[in-house]
């Protein structure tokens, strides 16, 4: 089986990447620039820029892909916001030539989306009516509407705050940054007010695995099972990695403004992935403790 993965080089992407060539298959990496995941004999790396359709064609044709697990995304919404056309072309039009390409192939098109399609009121689940509240998330459902108008197999895969073990050269996730930054002996301030169900990485590779193997297609939720506030989670590794959780100042969302709006009570609902997926997160205290102890 030869699998194409968009956006090699980014935290997801690495991690998907290596989980997979580990477990035999013929994995392609599609990356901007250099090449940063680590190297492995079942894996190729394609310098390819995503936004030129004419690129995506070239390789596909020299790939001829079973399967397309497109992370590649411009994921940060307050950029998004500030940026609009950018996010655009990188969300939405480069979702397009994938999928355009995809068609002269029997391929099965894995589309990673957002947590952010959904406006208050979660934990969601996959039937619940989107509202994004930002324009990233407005973006990512314009991607998902595309795919699953596309006439390919697909299945669309929503996570929540990706977190995980960082590789050299990766940027840190949330819990590597909170780790840094008491290390050094300096104060944060983190939000209690807000509630997210954050995904342990290996959780999405393992769950994506299931859905490759099995065929699985429509709308499935791969987050975490713990409800926890960014606040909770910076104590949570405070306490685990032994450093002062008193330098983690709580704020409310009024008290530390952001940019674009985000829900106060987001998450997503996993119900459906653990019946048809056996899909079985770690809890959040193990998974910080794998990526960091």
């Amino acid at each position: 089986m030869k699998i194409i993965v968009t956006g090699a080089n980014g935290f997801t992407g690495q991690h998907l990447c290596i989980t997979l060539a580990n477990k035999g298959f013929e994995v392609h990496a599609l990356g901007r620039g250099p090449q940063r995941i680590a190297v492995h004999n079942q894996l190729t790396y394609h310098n390819v820029e995503l936004t030129s359709v004419r690129s995506v064609l070239r390789v596909f044709d020299s790939v001829a892909p079973d399967v397309v697990i497109h992370t590649a995304a411009m994921s940060k919404p307050d950029e998004c916001d500030r940026n609009r056309d950018a996010c655009l072309q990188n969300n939405v039009e480069v979702t397009r030539y994938l999928l355009e390409a995809s068609r002269y192939f029997p391929v099965h098109f894995i589309h990673l989306s957002t947590d952010f399609i959904f406006g208050e009121n979660g934990p969601h689940s996959e039937y619940d009516e989107p509202e994004p509240l930002n324009f990233y998330g407005e973006s990512k459902l314009m991607a998902e509407k595309l795919v699953q108008e596309a006439g390919v197999v697909n299945t669309i895969v929503r996570p929540v705050f990706i977190y995980g073990p960082v590789w050299e050269g990766q940027r840190p996730s949330f819990i590597h940054w909170v780790k840094n930054k008491l290390t050094a002996g300096e104060s944060i301030k983190v939000v209690t007010d807000q509630q997210r169900t954050p995904t342990y990485v290996y959780d999405l590779c393992n769950g994506i695995e299931q859905i490759l193997m099995f065929k699985k297609e429509g709308v499935y939720h791969l987050a975490g099972k713990n409800i926890l506030s960014p606040y909770e989670m910076a104590v949570t590794v405070a306490k685990l990695v032994g450093l002062d959780a008193k330098l983690i100042i709580p704020v409310t969302s009024a008290e530390f403004p952001e940019p674009v709006q985000r829900a106060k009570k987001s998450g997503l609902r996993i119900d459906k992935a653990m019946a048809e997926l056996d899909y079985a997160p770690h809890g959040f205290e193990e998974a910080v403790r794998l990526s960091l102890l």
